[in-house]
């Protein structure tokens, strides 16, 4: 009796009408499947091309984008570059010369961007030695605008580029066309070092040359541009030698063949004059009469007036005098080597000796 009237209740309630209150939405079905979503389309404008661009299409494309007026999208672009370099196995070829490549890079030495440059220097010590070698001449121009540029940042970052390039191509700095009297010039012009009166390199420091750890950091690499133009040739010296058993064999190394091409373009014998300021001085012997005659007093007096301030500009002077008094050892080492390696018949006789 319960289980049929169960049942019936059961079957009872299918058939009653449900009651409805105002304001309340009927209940939903057990099967109800809800459709009130909207769909939603990605449109186009145009088709997508499912061949990816290749690592020389995408190198060409950052390069262009270095003459962007985004600084972001140039810093972006050295970064890329840099990376791409760097992966790149010792030996093979970039998508385009270092020439064409070093054409784009040199103008952002001057960049306003202190991001942009930081990463430009990180991209040149990424490329080849040798190929900054080849092309000293075509970066030395932008950074000795950069040196004596009106920004301080812009200075400061150009004595970075200058102090990398003196450790990758020092020689080859040196002697190219102005590299030795222009660059000094600058050194000179940056320090306010103009005078070899020390008052007056008193009175013009702090209009140009900035703060003491900036003027600093110019002295030292001045240091290693002096070191680097004016140092004696250690291995040439290490071949002369007094000893009769070398003989017929002194110097040989000027009778050998050059090693490098237009070997004689500092004689200029074809060429227009050319001034001071723009000579190929090749030789050491020239470069340190330029700098005896042009700049020693200058250096020598602005030396002395930072020693006497102390701090960081007296240990700066102190580096800068010791670099200049290896230098004229090594002058006077190598000036002593070649005396006594002469041959013993051009050597002058005592006139006190016997015969």
């Amino acid at each position: 009796m319960g289980s049929s009237a169960k049942k019936k209740r059961e079957k009872k309630k299918d058939f009653q009408k449900q009651k409805l209150k105002v304001g309340k939405a009927r209940p939903k079905a057990d099967n109800h499947t809800d459709t009130s979503f909207r769909s939603k389309a990605i449109v186009l404008n145009q088709q997508l091309d499912v061949n990816a661009p290749s690592q020389t299409a995408t190198f060409l494309h950052h390069v262009s984008l270095l003459s962007s007026r985004s600084d972001s999208q140039r810093r972006d672009s050295l970064a890329y570059l840099t990376s791409h370099v760097a992966s790149t196995p010792k030996g093979n070829a970039l998508p385009i010369t270092t020439n064409a490549l070093l054409g784009s890079l040199c103008p952002l030495i001057l960049d306003g961007s202190a991001g942009v440059r930081n990463q430009l220097l990180k991209l040149l010590q990424t490329l080849p030695n040798e190929g900054i070698r080849d092309h000293v001449t075509k970066m030395l121009p932008y950074m000795r605008a950069g040196m004596t540029h009106l920004s301080r940042d812009i200075r400061a970052t150009a004595i970075d580029f200058l102090s990398f390039l003196i450790k990758v191509a020092g020689p080859e700095l040196v002697s190219s066309p102005g590299g030795w009297y222009q660059t000094l010039e600058c050194f000179t012009t940056v320090l306010g070092w103009r005078s070899a009166d020390a008052s007056k390199w008193s009175s013009n420091k702090a209009s140009f040359g900035g703060d003491a750890k900036s003027t600093a950091r110019i002295m030292q690499v001045l240091a290693e541009f002096l070191q680097a133009g004016l140092a004696g040739d250690e291995a040439a010296d290490s071949r002369v030698g007094p000893l009769a058993a070398d003989y017929p064999l002194w110097f040989t190394s000027s009778l050998l063949t050059p090693v490098k091409s237009n070997a004689y373009a500092y004689l200029n014998l074809f060429g227009q004059q050319t001034e001071d300021e723009n000579q190929i001085l090749d030789d050491r012997e020239d470069r340190l009469r330029v700098f005896v005659t042009h700049f020693q007093p200058r250096i020598l007096a602005g030396a002395d007036a930072a020693k006497q301030e102390g701090g960081e500009l007296g240990r700066a002077s102190g580096l800068l005098a010791r670099t200049l008094d290896r230098t004229q050892n090594a002058d006077t080492a190598g000036d002593h080597r070649r005396r006594i390696s002469l041959p013993v018949s051009n050597r002058p006789r005592n006139s006190s000796s016997s015969p």
